[in-house]
């Protein structure tokens, strides 16, 4: 993988886990889950709190609440595009194996009840990633193809992951009152990225060794030309998925009073 795509991994792999940690109101809690009511006037420390708590146990996975190992954290598939501009690559990843997610630091909880609103602020002190690629397009109007593998290492990973939600009735359960996410913000610096690319330019070893120096010099510039498009694909793939992990319980499951 390129190093614009890498850089989103530390978002990917925190809220594949993270988003997770919302089935912990569940009924069959375990005892080491502390629960945070929405009464709590000192629910932002809370939440904070019960994360920590979980964070420990994610490495191996909790089967009780249905949460998978995370170390390494599995990733079937993504794709992404990016069209114009000095970054212009069609790429897909798949079988994507995720190393460090479980040894994020939770810095910051600001939840807003009223406004059905949440702001998180999170460090990775690194990654690594290992995956299977297929990438043509134009880095910095340099040609680039290739299908192989894809290494990346990532490291001082800074996040913010903003979330605007809303109540509704959900009527396939006596119209109880369930919780959706509307919309989902991502914004996310990473420190320093090494990279490298298997089997670029259908082998050709002098090429490819070319470019993956080239990738890994230029990974700061390459990385701020993707940061948008990858920040709204991202959003977009984990509201998703977090809608899922909510529409399973009701909201006074999730977030009792």
């Amino acid at each position: 993988m390129t190093c614009r795509y890498f850089t989103v991994f530390p978002f990917i792999a925190l809220v594949i886990c993270g988003r997770l940690l919302d089935a912990k109101s569940h009924p069959k809690i375990p005892d080491f889950l502390k629960i945070c009511h929405r009464s709590d006037p000192n629910l932002n420390e809370c939440i904070r709190t019960s994360v920590e708590a979980l964070r420990p146990h994610l490495r191996e996975g909790i089967p009780l609440l249905d949460i998978p190992a995370c170390e390494p954290l599995h990733v079937p598939q993504v794709e992404i595009s990016q069209g114009s501009g000095p970054v212009a690559v069609r790429s897909t990843y798949t079988d994507i194996q995720v190393s460090g997610a479980t040894d994020f630091l939770l810095k910051a909880v600001k939840v807003d009840l009223e406004k059905e609103r949440t702001k998180l602020k999170i460090f990775l002190p690194r990654l690594e990633m290992v995956a299977n690629y297929t990438m043509d397009g134009r880095i910095l109007m340099l040609p680039i193809t290739g299908e192989g593998k894809g290494y990346g290492n990532y490291t001082d990973i800074n996040a913010i992951v903003t979330t605007q939600g809303e109540d509704y009735a959900n009527s396939k359960d006596g119209n109880k009152t369930y919780f959706r996410v509307t919309d989902f913000f991502v914004d996310f610096n990473v420190g320093h990225a090494t990279i490298h690319l298997d089997n670029l330019f259908n082998g050709d070893e002098t090429l490819a060794d070319a470019m993956n120096v080239f990738l890994n010099d230029n990974w700061k510039t390459v990385a701020a030309e993707m940061k948008p498009a990858l920040e709204d694909a991202v959003a977009e793939l984990f509201m998703d998925f977090a809608n899922r992990i909510y529409a399973k319980f009701p909201k006074d499951v999730l977030f009792p009073k």
